[in-house]
């Protein structure tokens, strides 16, 4: 994005049919009395210039959530890129320029997550943390959907492997007091973010008392 002022349109992938969590919706598991995908809209919604959700099936159950519901254009699901295409598209119909999409599965997403993407000036920047990649946490040029939708019909389904022949660059984030890309696969998992949820905001260095010696 040359302009950050510009906000990009967003897509939250919920695809995936969580069979760590016993199956369903991951978005829809719940994390201190609400579902994940309530703790993502609130993240991710004043980031972008418009929001919606990517999932195949019945969009009627997340009919509480306001968001328009983009199915994959591609047939068979073949995973997480057929739904940054469905996005892609509906970015660009709407005359967006980038695209912002994000797991469902990862409630402490950044509160600059598009201004640091954004700042990488790259036809794709995706967020690392923590020595690890996270390829569907990514800011994208819609540009590319023409690409990745030859890719898809050619039979490219592993998300990094797209980016790599893009130009992706990598934007790190640090992990304390915790990784903001943490998601949740498991039971144990939402165990573990209920304490990130409860622990109380870490406090900013004290002021220097008035006249104090440095």
């Amino acid at each position: 994005m040359s302009d950050s002022r510009v906000k990009p349109h967003g897509v939250l992938l919920a695809g995936g049919r969580a069979r760590r969590m016993g199956g369903g919706d991951k978005g829809l598991v719940r994390l201190g009395g609400e579902p994940l995908l309530a703790h993502l809209i609130r993240r991710i919604a004043p980031q972008v210039s418009a929001l919606a959700l990517n999932a195949n099936g019945d969009a009627a159950r997340f009919t509480a959530f306001g968001l328009p519901v983009l199915p994959d254009t591609v047939p068979d699901r073949p995973g997480p890129l057929a739904g940054v295409l469905a996005g892609m598209l509906w970015a660009r119909g709407q005359g967006a320029s980038h695209l912002l999409t994000a797991p469902t599965d990862a409630p402490f997403l950044p509160a600059d997550l598009v201004a640091r993407l954004a700042a990488a000036n790259a036809p794709i920047a995706v967020a690392t943390s923590g020595q690890w990649t996270h390829p569907t946490a990514a800011l994208w040029s819609v540009d590319l959907a023409d690409a990745l939708a030859a890719a898809l019909h050619a039979g490219v389904r592993k998300v990094m492997d797209f980016q790599a022949a893009h130009g992706a660059v990598a934007v790190d984030w640090p992990t304390q007091p915790h990784d903001p890309f943490f998601n949740v696969n498991t039971p144990e998992d939402v165990k573990r973010a209920e304490s990130i949820l409860a622990a109380p905001p870490p406090h900013p260095d004290p002021l220097p008392l008035k006249g104090a010696r440095e």
